[in-house]
């Protein structure tokens, strides 16, 4: 590892990311290093490099490898690597909502959906980033995000996707939303659109009191109510966006328990900025073992090297 390297654990206040601002970046020295790297098939200093600069700061650099060699960085790395370490390097070379509008794609094509991977973009996202992604989705692939989500979905759980995708940010009253929650279930079928609209129109400090409060007037954990009143995708998605707004960074650590290759690189690339620690020590204390470690038992290699400059170190 070159001795800049080290140069990136200078904290960053106020991120819970892992992945941090290289401080003094220079992106012509960056593309050089990467153009020789590419050129002697140097897989130690890429891996280096890209994982040890933020986002914004890769596309500086691939602004830069542009300038000298007339081609992007992404085709110099596919000639150079393959397998996960390349889809891995690729993921980082997206800008964020090129890699969830990606992820989206991803889930909905070939021969079923991948509904679990959009409930997780859709449910722990915000308003603003989920128009963002909605943008970058469109303008990568020609087509319209919330039409290809009716497609790949049906009835009610099309409905609880289409609102999370567009989801307001209502002032509520807690206790009437408790109110409305409480009485839809006390009838002979519960009506899911009363869930769909409080749901996906509160912010989450006010729908956690409400859930909360919800809980303890029905004296049983909401996921077990849900497990009774709904069925199918719907059930799944309500049951998943309740989770996602009790405890998020937990959801995202189940996630990764599995250690599948392709849900750790979009949730390590998703949150490596932003929130990984959290998720971290979600992990940690949801398996007994930290991330890190888990990594280090599933994966090898420089693809494992990658995923281990992500997480950054041991918990």
């Amino acid at each position: 590892m070159d001795p800049e390297y080290f140069n990136s654990y200078v904290m960053s206040w106020g991120t819970l990311g892992t992945v941090r601002p290289f401080p003094g970046l220079n992106p012509e020295k960056d593309a050089l290093a990467v153009q020789a790297a590419l050129e002697e098939k140097d897989v130690v200093s890429l891996v280096s490099i890209l994982t040890n600069r933020n986002s914004a700061q890769r596309q500086m650099v691939d602004k830069a490898y542009r300038g000298i060699g007339q081609k992007d960085l992404e085709t110099g790395l596919k000639k150079v690597l393959s397998g996960d370490l390349l889809s891995l390097m690729l993921a980082l070379m997206m800008t964020p909502y090129e890699h969830e509008a990606h992820r989206m794609r991803q889930a909905m094509e070939g021969l079923g959906t991948n509904e679990e991977t959009l409930l997780e973009i859709l449910c722990t996202r915000s308003a603003p980033q989920l128009k963002e992604t909605s943008t970058a989705y469109s303008e990568i692939y020609k087509k319209d995000l919330e039409k290809d989500l009716k497609g790949e979905t049906s009835g009610d759980f099309a409905k609880l996707v289409v609102a999370l995708l567009h989801k307001d940010n209502v002032v509520g009253v807690v206790q009437r939303d408790i109110e409305a929650l409480s009485a839809s279930l006390d009838t002979k079928k519960t009506d899911p659109a009363i869930w769909i609209d409080i749901l996906t129109s509160r912010d989450a400090e006010h729908l956690q009191k409400v859930l909360m409060r919800l809980e303890m007037e029905r004296g049983e954990p909401l996921d077990k109510t849900l497990e009774k009143r709904f069925s199918g995708d719907f059930r799944m998605g309500l049951k998943t966006l309740v989770q996602c707004i009790q405890s998020p960074h937990v959801f995202l650590a189940q996630r990764l328990v599995s250690m599948k290759t392709a849900l750790v690189h979009g949730v390590m690339v998703s949150r490596c900025e932003e929130d990984l620690l959290c998720v971290r020590a979600a992990f940690l204390k949801l398996t007994g073992t930290s991330l890190y470690t888990a990594l280090q038992k599933n994966f090898k290699g420089e693809h494992l090297q990658a995923l281990l400059a992500i997480c950054r170190s041991e918990d």
